[in-house]
């Protein structure tokens, strides 16, 4: 097992809360890391029918079974055990009691919140971080196959074909989850609509343009994204609300949490073909935007991401806000750096009257610093503050 960046913060929270909810997606590695830094709890997954039905029918008899608590898998399918879970853990007055994972984002997350304010802490694991991989000396040293293999566990636990393994998870869990959550009538609708996201990665969200390139309504397309959000294939970044005194793009930009889905989707079968690929920006792009996002949640942390872009096309890739300050980034995918590189860092810097570092993450290996600006290779990726 590789060891999870994730892990320090899941035991600090531990110390200090009865009950710990590690949400992410399906095979994001939950149970394996829950089971692993809690050895002595006994382990039981609610996608077991017998469980599960237990578990609804007689809540307090099914947690009699536990008297010193437990890891409980994908409790999104039995949100009432939380209440009686409430009731536990206020008796026993103990930390660290139960251990909670689940793989459905927003009703799982208001759910345990209601039920369970104040005893709860939270921790968002997604698939594997390049620091994750290359401590683990399981990388990829190429850029394209880092981006068409994707970063989940099986591709790396079992040597499986990202190919191969992505299609069945499209079949075994996006789309089944996805039916639990909304009832979907039109499978091969929304599978289209999932590769017409795939290809939109790294672009401004336009859902009247995405509904009507699928055959479906704008509400429609505004409803699956939220499903797809809530089931951490997809999210959304927000533009920057700070007015530097120009007309700001309002949109958000659409990302995959995941390059080898999306590549999947996108139709991309081999990784060679990112090499010359219109899609090899965008999905460096999402792959430079979901490393950031996975470092601040393996801290147990929101995301602190923005991107900014006026109505003259002036844009920065990526914001970090900290506090008043903000950390201009600039992705380019090319192995050459070039001088127009720096062009909308330099822009929004005598615009905005920053004094913050900016950065300038590339293709290639080397690093400089430019006229203020941090330069990194994608494998230096850790090194930006969050």
């Amino acid at each position: 097992m590789l060891k999870r960046n994730a892990a320090k913060t899941l035991l600090e929270k531990a110390k200090h809360y009865p009950v710990v909810a590690i949400t992410g997606p399906r095979q994001s590695g939950k149970s394996t890391l829950a089971k692993h830094l809690f050895p002595n709890k006994p382990y039981l997954s609610l996608e077991d029918l017998d469980h599960r039905r237990f578990a609804l029918e007689d809540p307090r008899g099914f947690l009699s079974q536990f008297p010193e608590g437990a890891i409980l898998d994908e409790v999104q399918h039995c949100p009432d055990l939380f209440s009686y879970i409430q009731t536990l853990v206020d008796a026993q007055q103990k930390a660290a009691l139960f251990i909670l994972t689940g793989s459905q984002q927003f009703g799982l997350t208001a759910k345990l919140t209601q039920s369970l304010a104040g005893r709860v802490g939270f921790i968002q694991l997604l698939p594997f971080t390049y620091d994750e991989l290359a401590k683990g000396h399981c990388a990829p040293t190429q850029l394209e196959k880092m981006l068409f293999s994707g970063s989940y566990p099986p591709i790396y636990d079992r040597n499986i074909s990202p190919q191969s393994w992505y299609s069945d998870y499209v079949m075994t869990y996006v789309e089944r989850d996805v039916r639990q959550l909304i009832n979907i009538h039109d499978l091969y609708a929304f599978h289209r609509f999932l590769q017409m996201c795939a290809v939109r990665t790294g672009q401004l969200l336009n859902l009247s343009t995405l509904a009507n390139d699928c055959g479906i309504t704008h509400n429609t397309a505004k409803a699956w994204i939220s499903v797809l959000e809530a089931s951490y294939i997809l999210f959304l970044l927000l533009p920057h609300h700070r007015n530097f005194n120009k007309r700001l793009i309002k949109s958000p930009k659409l990302y995959f949490y995941d390059t080898g889905l999306a590549c999947l989707l996108a139709g991309v079968q081999q990784a060679e073909q990112l090499i010359t690929h219109p899609l090899r920006g965008a999905l460096f792009e999402t792959w430079v935007v979901s490393e950031l996002v996975k470092n601040r949640f393996n801290q147990g942390l929101l995301s602190n991401l923005y991107f900014w872009r006026d109505s003259q096309g002036h844009e920065v890739d990526i914001l970090i806000e900290e506090g008043d300050n903000l950390i201009p980034i600039e992705v380019k995918a090319g192995q050459t750096i070039a001088k127009d590189y720096f062009d909308n860092l330099h822009y929004w810097r005598l615009l905005s009257h920053q004094d913050q570092p900016a950065w300038l993450v590339y293709g290639g290996q080397y690093k400089q610093n430019r006229s203020g600006v941090h330069v990194i290779g994608w494998q230096d990726i850790n090194q930006i503050p969050l």
